[in-house]
């Protein structure tokens, strides 16, 4: 894979990137408006769809960061994205160009004072794996197998500024509204901050590993203090692959159904015992061993769940109060989803969308097991998810709906669904992880 030798850091330089794609993106609109007039619409449309995704995609991939992590939090809306998004963005999920040698010994000295093989007794120059904030090496210390994430140069200074440039494309189209806005943003950058934070990564990984060491079929890493510092963080080398390649070639159903439960009640004790949970559940964090072990081997976005959050948000998981209009409004109010001040059409509207998501989603909590294979169950949510996007209606309204710990409690749900149907995990024993 090609490297890169220089990554932009300052706002100028991040700024002319993002309108250098911009006006890429103008172009594929002009070659848009005249393929209509040649193949059909839905032809063109694909094509736009494909070019602009290949070219947001390639200038997002320089720029790394907090403006690629949204590419990548946005690859797991299966179901509000068109297909060439979602593609070309899950790149960003583990697979982007790395630095060059040169550069990565540069900022490793930045970062720790000292050159790699004055730390360790061996160290690869060339990355194994690229993702949105750091990219990985292998090394050996006293005889061990090291992982050894460094942090791209710059990423942390940029994230006030990189999520002000991807803004309005976030508030297009997700229909956020400029009034109330500002919550689920703080939100997203106060978490993305976190994740720069590579001293909070290693204490957040030792205490999840240390709790949940009692799930069955679960690893994670050691941790090395000594060799880790704010933007390095140092850890025992796990052999395994990527999920997404296993579900690419496994054929063996028990050996989908013995990650996928080991996946379901790591996810479930962390939320329903801990209140809190790892909140990036994309194929890049998750190995699979040739023992059929789940790895989780990254930590740095955690999201703890208020109890103000929590009650009410399990509490729509029941189906008995689901079916209750009264109990079921309540908790929307308290969810923040209806509001004090919404019309007796936009409380109308709300209540009867939520209800219908809610009854949909929630499914998997209303039986003692579930079957993640099933594809009609995922065929209605992303008809569902389709339906609301071409809304005129939801259009018209202001989308700023519920709390913003939703923001990151619903993706953890959603890339945890989509992980469970990719492994097609049947007969999932959904309260399973109560008795641990």
């Amino acid at each position: 894979m090609k490297t890169i030798d220089k990554i932009p850091t300052s706002k100028i330089q991040r700024a002319t990137k993002m309108v250098q794609t911009g006006a890429k993106v103008g172009v594929n609109y002009l070659k848009y408006y005249g393929n209509k007039m040649v193949i059909s619409e839905e032809a063109a449309k694909a094509k736009l769809n494909e070019d602009n995704a290949e070219d947001i995609y390639d200038g997002l991939k320089k720029l790394k960061g907090s403006a690629l992590k949204v590419a990548q939090m946005l690859s797991m809306e299966k179901n509000i994205l068109p297909r060439a998004y979602v593609e070309k963005f899950s790149l960003s999920q583990f697979s982007v160009p790395p630095l060059s040698a040169p550069l990565v010994s540069k900022t490793f000295k930045k970062y720790f004072g000292k050159n790699p093989n004055e730390l360790f007794d061996t160290f690869d120059l060339n990355a194994v794996s690229g993702a949105s904030i750091g990219q990985v090496h292998r090394a050996t210390k006293n005889g061990k197998e090291l992982a050894v994430k460094i942090q791209y140069p710059g990423v942390a200074e940029s994230i006030s500024s990189d999520l002000a440039m991807v803004k309005p494309i976030a508030m297009k189209m997700f229909n956020i509204k400029g009034e109330g806005s500002d919550e689920y943003f703080i939100e997203v950058e106060n978490k993305l901050n976190e994740e720069t934070n590579y001293i909070l990564e290693l204490a957040q990984s030792e205490e999840i590993a240390n709790a949940c060491s009692i799930i069955p079929n679960l690893k994670f890493p050691s941790y090395y203090p000594e060799l880790s510092s704010d933007r390095i963080l140092t850890m025992s080398w796990m052999d395994g692959l990527h999920l997404s390649e296993f579900t690419k070639h496994n054929t063996d159903k028990k050996k989908s159904n013995k990650i996928g439960q080991a996946l379901w009640d790591f996810y479930m004790y962390q939320i329903h015992v801990l209140r809190k949970v790892h909140a990036d559940p994309h194929p890049g964090n998750l190995l699979i061993t040739d023992k059929t072990e789940l790895v989780v081997i990254d930590f740095g976005c955690m999201k703890e769940v208020p109890d103000d959050f929590y009650n009410p948000y399990f509490e729509l998981a029941k189906k008995e109060n689901i079916s209750d209009p009264k109990f079921f409004e309540e908790k929307l109010y308290e969810l923040e989803i209806l509001k004090p001040y919404d019309s007796s059409e936009e409380k109308k509207f709300f209540r009867d969308l939520f209800h219908e998501m809610l009854s949909l989603f929630t499914l998997p909590f209303h039986s003692e097991e579930f079957d993640f294979s099933d594809d009609s169950f995922f065929d209605k949510i992303g008809e569902l998810g389709q339906k609301y996007a071409k809304s005129n209606e939801l259009k018209n309204m202001n989308g700023n709906r519920g709390s913003k710990h939703f923001i990151y409690i619903n993706r953890t749900f959603f890339g945890l669904y989509n992980l469970m149907h990719d492994l097609k995990a049947t007969n999932v024993k959904i309260n399973n992880y109560k008795k641990y």
